[in-house]
Parts: structure tokens; C-alpha cells; sequence
């Protein structure tokens, strides 16, 4: 009985021992750094700016109109016709409503674009950190925001940079 315990607790030794050796190579990348200096991310954000930009006008042209609609009912509501100031009334809400529709639309085509951008960057990013792992030979590559603690891991982050760019 005791060799068998001392044969098991010699083999978790080795075990735990074989652990320690393939955790030496734990390398850390900072992925949001490298998504904030790449140049093509500021590319993005322009090419997105020019592709939504003709609605983005349309809709602050729409909000003028509608503000002007506003302030002419507020100031001349009261000395209008009962019928003029309904038929303005609907008016506005009418246009109140095609701006909300619109603006909600532009908004939510906008959020689609950025993420299908933003995951498009990450991709490069994801290829960039396999490239550097593979010729580094490192085991595994953890993200520096979400390891608590790591006194071994390998900063890797401006080797990765370097191969996104």
C-alpha cells in the first residue's frame, strides 16, 4: 500500500512538475492597444463617416425643418385658424415620426457597420497573434486585460502590432 501511494505521488509530481514546464510558455497581448494604434482602424472610422455621411446630412436637414415647424406653431398656434394649426400639427407629428424612423434607422445600419469593421480588425489581429505564437512557440497566448496575474507570461504585444501593420 505505501509503494503504491508513494508510486502515485511521485507520478502527480511529475505531472504537476510537466505542468509547470509547458506553462513557461504563456505568452500576454494587450489586443485593445493593438486595436487603438492600428492605422487602418482610423481608415474605418473615416471610410464609415463618408458612407453614412448623406444620411446623417438628410437627417440634420430634417431636424431643422422640423424645428422650424416647431417654433411656428409655439409662436403662432394661438392666432391661427382651428384647421391650419391641426393640419400643422399633423404635420409636425407626421415629420416627428419619419425623423425617428430614419434616425433609428441610421442608427442601427451605423452600429451593424462598426461591428462588422471592428470584427473584420479583430480577425487580422487574432491571425496576427497565431503568427507570432507559432514562431515564438508559445503554448498559450492570454489577452494582458483579462489575466489577474502573470509573472512568466511574455509581453508579445508590439511583436503582434508589428505583424498586423
Amino acid at each position: 500500500m505505501k509503494k503504491v501511494l508513494c508510486a502515485a505521488g511521485l507520478g502527480m509530481a511529475l505531472a504537476f512538475s510537466a505542468g509547470v514546464q509547458a506553462a513557461d510558455k504563456i505568452a500576454l497581448v494587450n489586443v485593445a492597444e493593438v486595436f487603438q494604434q492600428l492605422p487602418a482602424r482610423e481608415a474605418v472610422a473615416k471610410q464609415l463617416d463618408n458612407e453614412f455621411k448623406g444620411r446623417a446630412t438628410e437627417l440634420q436637414r430634417m431636424e431643422s425643418d422640423l424645428q422650424t415647424k416647431l417654433q411656428k406653431l409655439q409662436r403662432d398656434g394661438s392666432t391661427m385658424k382651428a384647421s391650419e394649426r391641426e393640419k400643422l400639427e399633423k404635420e409636425v407629428v407626421a415629420k416627428r415620426d419619419e425623423f425617428a424612423q430614419k434616425a433609428q434607422s441610421l442608427d442601427n445600419d451605423s452600429r451593424r457597420r462598426q461591428l462588422e469593421e471592428r470584427n473584420k480588425i479583430l480577425t487580422r489581429i487574432q491571425d496576427a497573434v497565431k503568427v507570432v505564437a507559432g514562431k515564438e512557440g508559445y503554448d498559450l497566448v492570454l489577452d494582458a486585460n483579462a489575466a489577474v496575474y502573470s509573472a512568466s507570461g511574455k509581453d508579445i504585444t508590439a511583436e503582434v502590432l508589428k505583424q498586423v501593420k
